[in-house]
């Protein structure tokens, strides 16, 4: 391809609208266009890469056994509702009406699509197991689209279900699509990591999170260095301190505490450290249609942080559904007062505790009156939560609950999940088998997620795929293998020697990018490096004697070939490298 002949422009400045160098990048370099908040079109050369990606994903997936099949992304909210999903979702999903006022919605995920087209197909134990996957778009209306196509509205998304006779027959799916993943994001580039993750709003007992390790990533894992502990800081549990037991209960005592309304400014006052006090977090839930469905107050360790997917998996309810109170409003139905609040005193509000709490004895905590607290608080005594869970974050340097090492942290992109859903949607939905005994048994499934788009980007988040002066892809996935660069377009010599590599290259399976512009050579290596083709040969002066300039994009060398040791170079690495392998 001549660049001449393409839809392509670069730009030198940095867009304001992006903040990571993924996004800058891929804007700079024309490779994704920016159609509405959170919504982008890819241009010629991004479009190229992402079904790279996708063809990579479908040679692994084909190896597994999966098939891929197509469903349309407006769905039907009669699904959703046999699921139980349709109001449990949330704001996320983008919700419309036909002209007959029939609700639909734009697919954010397809569990409920890919089981009642299998429960409709499949009734014996002969026709098990299935895998079935497709690549689509996907639509979840972010409240705050942001990085891109790591937090986007509309994303490119392979989504992959298994359909199998009993648990042991989902643990094998699940293993099969596990091994598939990690040679998915080998071949793409990426170091990633597998790690244990919560299942949020797709559900299931078991899921693990396949994470591109960046600093810029949303993500948080936290791992040992010493066992195999590996899991995102939403899942991973907390060892809570050892129980006080041979230590005996103090009278509770009311202290005067003028204006100190933070657990910082209460240690302070009254010379304790703030792992001796108690930490008071205000919230109000919501039902389905958006109303205030009831108060809760957390109470965990003063010095603790806490983990918000561990409180609403704690009161079964979704993200969407709890907010932090208005302490005035909850103050008037639930005797909290602000800054000043504490487990005791406290009536019409559920009661959740941090499980590390009743093992410790004589601790602070606010007295549920302004300027006071209470001194040698001690669960059972004094109060009693309505629940009693882990709800603490793992902060980097705690101890690992697996071997007691300190716990390291890392940053990462999310590109890939996987869960065990076990029968979460073919027991609501009735997709059920014959057993060899003609008995009705329900189906066990698996749901396997990589995020094509969120691939692409994170693929240039990664250290040695890009610079200060562009992408640097991997062979695998560059939109094109090799650019010629002519310095000087017209040049009988310099046409003549481009014309022999492009059609050399061409012949042997290379893809050619052909950068013929009338432009300076300055603007032509610059683009080379922004758009990051993995091998550069410059066709310039020297072409009359049959000689190029020959660089790698990874490497800062760059060397004087013969054509033919050009040509025979850049095949060789092409074919070396191309497959990811």
């Amino acid at each position: 391809m001549k660049v001449s002949q393409m839809h392509f422009r670069t730009l030198r400045e940095v867009p304001t609208e992006a903040e990571i160098p993924s996004h800058i990048l891929l804007l700079r370099a024309g490779m994704i266009k920016k159609t509405a908040a959170g919504i982008y079109s890819y241009m010629p050369m991004g479009w190229r890469t992402i079904r790279k990606i996708e063809q990579i994903v479908r040679e692994e997936m084909d190896a597994k056994g999966a098939e891929e099949i197509y469903t349309q992304s407006v769905q039907p909210a009669e699904l959703w509702k046999e699921s139980g999903r349709w109001d449990a979702y949330g704001p996320e999903m983008w919700r419309l009406k036909d002209r007959n006022a029939r609700e639909f919605c734009l697919g954010p995920t397809a569990e409920e699509v890919f089981t009642d087209l299998v429960k409709g197909d499949v009734s014996s134990h002969r026709q098990l197991p299935r895998m079935l996957y497709q690549i689509t778009d996907k639509y979840r209306d972010e409240a705050r689209p942001r990085y891109g196509m790591m937090r986007s509205r509309v994303f490119i998304m392979k989504d992959n279900y298994s359909f199998d006779k009993d648990a042991a027959g989902m643990d094998e799916s699940y293993d099969k699509m596990y091994d598939a993943y990690s040679r998915v994001f080998t071949r793409c580039g990426l170091n990633f990591r597998p790690v244990e993750a919560d299942t949020g709003a797709i559900g299931g007992s078991n899921s693990h999170e396949f994470t591109a390790l960046c600093e810029y990533g949303e993500s948080e894992i936290a791992y040992c260095d010493c066992c195999d502990l590996a899991a995102t800081v939403e899942k991973a549990a907390c060892v809570d301190a050892a129980a006080e037991e041979n230590i005996a209960m103090l009278p509770l005592e009311k202290v005067h505490t003028p204006g100190t309304k933070t657990i910082e400014e209460v240690a302070d006052f009254l010379k304790v450290d703030k792992a001796r006090t108690i930490k008071a977090l205000l919230f109000v839930t919501y039902d389905a249609e958006g109303n205030e469905n009831g108060y809760v107050a957390v109470f965990i360790r003063g010095d603790r942080e806490l983990n918000m997917t561990k409180l609403v998996n704690a009161l079964d309810i979704p993200e969407y559904a709890i907010a932090f109170a208005d302490e005035a409003k909850m103050a008037a139905a639930t005797g909290c007062v602000g800054g000043f609040t504490g487990p005791l005193h406290l009536h019409d509000c559920k009661i959740v505790v941090d499980s590390e709490l009743p093992g410790l004895k004589n601790l602070c905590a606010g007295a549920c009156e302004t300027d006071h607290h209470y001194i040698n608080v001690n669960y059972g005594r004094d109060y009693e939560g309505d629940i009693v869970v882990d709800l603490k974050t793992l902060k980097e340097g705690d101890a690992c609950p697996i071997c007691g090492a300190p716990v390291r942290h890392a940053r990462g992109v999310e590109v890939g999940q996987i869960f065990k859903l076990g029968t979460k949607y073919s027991e609501p939905m009735r997709a059920i088998y014959k057993d060899e005994n003609q008995k009705d048994q329900l189906i066990w499934m698996g749901c396997y997620g990589i995020g094509v788009s969120r691939t692409f980007q994170a693929i240039i988040d990664m250290p040695q795929n890009h610079d200060d002066g562009g992408i640097i892809w991997p062979m695998s996935v560059a939109p094109y293998h090799v650019i010629i660069t002519e310095m000087k377009p017209g040049d009988e010599a310099q046409d003549a020697v481009s014309q022999r590599i492009y059609d050399a290259l061409t012949a042997a399976g290379v893809e050619v990018l052909w950068d013929d512009r009338n432009e300076r050579p300055g603007v032509k290596f610059k683009d080379a490096d922004l758009i990051g083709i993995p091998v550069r040969i410059t066709v310039g002066k020297l072409a009359g004697e049959g000689i190029v300039e020959y660089k790698l994009r990874r490497d800062a060398d760059k060397s004087e070939k013969e054509v033919e040791e050009a040509i025979a170079a850049a095949i060789e690495i092409v074919n070396a490298e191309r497959t990811g392998r």
